[in-house]
């Protein structure tokens, strides 16, 4: 994680514990003004305000001391002014600590269920989406992922990398519609593309084998509000040693190449149907061969990442972006896209978010030529 994503975590961190004091200072605030303002003002009457602030962040003690102490100054108030309508403010205070004591223990009970739910969860993304190798031979890799609703931990965007004996193999799909259902579909593609990357020897065999499977699982667990499942995905194969990367598109966002200080957009030279539409549109799937040498650097992401919108509307101009960016490392490149995202949506994302970035080292050129020479 950068310096920076750390500093803003903590000062999140400083917020959240500075706004659990606000009880306190309230309290302090009615009890200063209370003794030092006339009685016909009666400030007094804000105390109970106090601990119902306290139910929202405090647990159950804490919160019903804090109504005591509440109680204790309307007493301690009541010897200087005899008028103050004690016996009323200090039932007011004793039914409303009373009530923010059990809305503390309701939100406490339901703060355990989430965090049982987020474990549960975090486990299910660990497997879904299982933390990549920084390095594959002579590649550099980096993720990220950025789920849409702030709670979430998985959804329908997926990527994987593996080292096969075919070369570094790498996918990156999104699968229509969202929730459970989403989350079943990617899991089932994932799982079928971790087998066939080491068997099949050529992405057209990867990927009618990732095609049988959307179908079946569709056919399985068919969902109600859509007709079928169906998946974009591409798929990316970098012999051992570099040179060159095959890509077989089907229906996803076209990668972008860093070769030779320009950016390029890697649009297939022939469309390949997405997953489960081969028997409406067809199954002839096409592979594009382009060079990749120490240096290059390339981006596979999903379509949430382009179609990130602005408060105008305008979609991330990510080409542009690409072209501005200098020779980062993969996990600076997405690191500074991360933050790009947020500035650019406001810092609210209406999309899942998935990103691949890939570098060409020129570590093992190096060494290999070495060699070479001995």
């Amino acid at each position: 994680m950068s310096a920076r994503l750390w500093r803003r975590r903590a000062a999140y961190s400083g917020r959240w514990e500075a706004a659990r004091l606000s009880p306190v200072v309230l309290t302090v605030l009615i009890a200063g003004l209370a003794f030092s303002t006339p009685r016909e003002i009666a400030v007094s009457r804000l105390l109970p305000a106090a601990p119902a602030l306290a139910a929202a962040m405090w647990p159950v003690l804490p919160t019903i001391l804090l109504g005591a102490f509440c109680l204790l100054i309307m007493i301690v108030l009541s010897f200087f002014y005899t008028d103050l309508g004690t016996q009323y403010t200090s039932a007011a205070i004793v039914a409303v600590t009373l009530a923010a004591a059990y809305a503390s223990h309701v939100r406490h009970q339901r703060e355990e269920i989430l965090f049982q739910v987020r474990l549960v969860a975090d486990a299910a993304q660990k497997v879904l989406l299982r933390p990549l190798p920084r390095r594959i031979e002579d590649i550099d890799i980096e993720s990220l992922y950025l789920a849409a609703q702030e709670q979430a931990r998985i959804g329908g965007d997926f990527y994987e990398a593996i080292g096969t004996p075919y070369g570094v193999r790498l996918l990156i799909g999104d699968v229509r519609g969202k929730g459970l259902s989403a989350v079943g579909a990617a899991s089932a593609v994932i799982g079928c593309f971790r087998e066939a990357a080491y068997d099949e020897p050529d992405l057209r065999g990867i990927i009618h084998r990732l095609e049988t499977t959307v179908t079946r699982h569709s056919a399985a667990f068919p969902v109600p509000d859509q007709p079928e499942h169906f998946a974009t995905v591409l798929l990316a194969e970098i012999p051992y040693g570099g040179g060159h990367v095959r890509l077989l598109n089907c229906g996803h966002p076209p990668p972008l190449i860093a070769h030779c200080g320009k950016v390029r957009v890697l649009e297939p030279a022939v469309p390949s149907p997405p997953l489960n539409l081969a028997a409406l549109i067809g199954d002839r799937y096409w592979v594009d061969m382009v060079a990749f040498v120490p240096g290059d650097q390339l981006l596979l992401y999903t379509d949430g990442v382009s179609e990130t919108r602005d408060h105008a509307g305008q979609f991330f101009p990510l080409s542009d972006w690409m072209r501005r960016q200098g020779q980062e490392q993969p996990r600076e490149l997405l690191d500074q896209l991360h933050r790009d995202l947020l500035q650019h949506s406001g810092g609210r994302l209406d999309d899942d978010i998935a990103a691949l970035a890939l570098r060409c080292s020129t570590r093992r050129i190096a060494e290999a030529s070495t060699e070479n020479r001995g």
